[in-house]
């Protein structure tokens, strides 16, 4: 599973002012990152707005990312929802050509126990035909993927390949990598303590900054894997003001407007979501011309 080791980008999906999907943006978006150096892509994860694309339109985003794509890095489709059975069958429909594995974020609102996450994970992973990484964030579910789940799960199933991981407890953290099969990769889904994670053993980032600097998330990413950790800490400092402001006031609003800047995309986002204040815009064109 060297493919996911590395750094992988959720992509943003770039919309027109009247909201449909720009895709000549998203064709440079997917340019931009992977002339970054980046090892694979995350199409329509949570940064993507995935929530409030419709069926046909995730089927046609899916579609053409993977003929933009076109095997030249790993690709991941984010497939999710609260709805077991609707998930099962999205996941039943998928058309697989061009990707790699699913990202599947656990089920948000309900907040099942632990069983019926569990439960949940097991029918995606025996409807699945790809490799399976669960994605736990607390923060945006309203409940905890807990350590011993994850450890049930990855060694019930061996299509259950990894967890992108969110929630920012590294005692729970520890646990994973104590307990899990050796094989099953530790993903940092939160920018900030990507570094650190990596030290524990994670294998690298499904990244939200990386869309706006794909080079110096890459960068550091491969440091930490070499296990330059001191040229990596270089880095990560440099970005930590710039990551801070991507998420400020939400993602992906802070990426979009560094993208705009950037001349690939327009920052338009789909309600609820809304562009970022004019004062963070200033800041983030700021901080961004430290690195162009």
């Amino acid at each position: 599973m060297n493919k996911f080791y590395g750094t992988g980008v959720a992509i943003i999906t770039p919309f027109h002012a009247d909201g449909q999907v720009d895709y000549d943006a998203l064709g440079r978006v997917i340019n931009h990152l992977i002339d970054g150096g980046v090892e694979y892509l995350v199409s329509l994860g949570t940064t993507g707005e995935s929530a409030t694309l419709s069926n046909e339109e995730r089927k046609q985003v899916w579609a053409f990312t993977s003929g933009v794509v076109k095997g030249r890095v790993g690709l991941v489709a984010g497939i999710g929802g609260n709805n077991t059975h609707e998930v099962v069958e999205q996941v039943k429909q998928f058309d697989t050509t061009g990707y790699d594995a699913i990202l599947s974020a656990s089920p948000h609102y309900n907040k099942p126990t632990q069983e019926g996450i569990y439960q949940h994970y097991k029918a995606i992973a025996q409807a699945a035909t790809l490799p399976v990484i669960l994605y736990n964030v607390p923060s945006r579910t309203g409940s905890n993927v807990n350590a011993d789940t994850v450890v049930r799960l990855a060694h019930d199933f061996k299509n259950i390949i990894g967890i992108k991981e969110a929630g920012g407890n590294f005692d729970q953290i520890n646990q994973i990598m104590r307990d899990k099969p050796a094989d099953f990769l530790m993903i940092s889904g939160d920018d900030p303590v990507t570094l650190p994670m990596m030290a524990l053993g994670g294998v690298g980032v499904i990244s939200v900054t990386g869309n706006v600097l794909p080079r110096q998330t890459s960068d550091m990413v491969r440091l930490c894997l070499d296990g330059n950790y001191k040229a990596a800490q270089i880095i990560h400092s440099n970005l930590i003001d710039f990551t801070r402001l991507m998420f400020v006031e939400g993602s992906p609003a802070g990426a979009k407007t560094a993208l705009k800047h950037l001349g690939l995309c327009e920052d338009h986002l789909r309600l609820p979501l809304v562009q970022v204040s004019a004062g963070t815009a200033g800041k983030i064109a700021a901080e961004l011309k430290k690195f162009i």
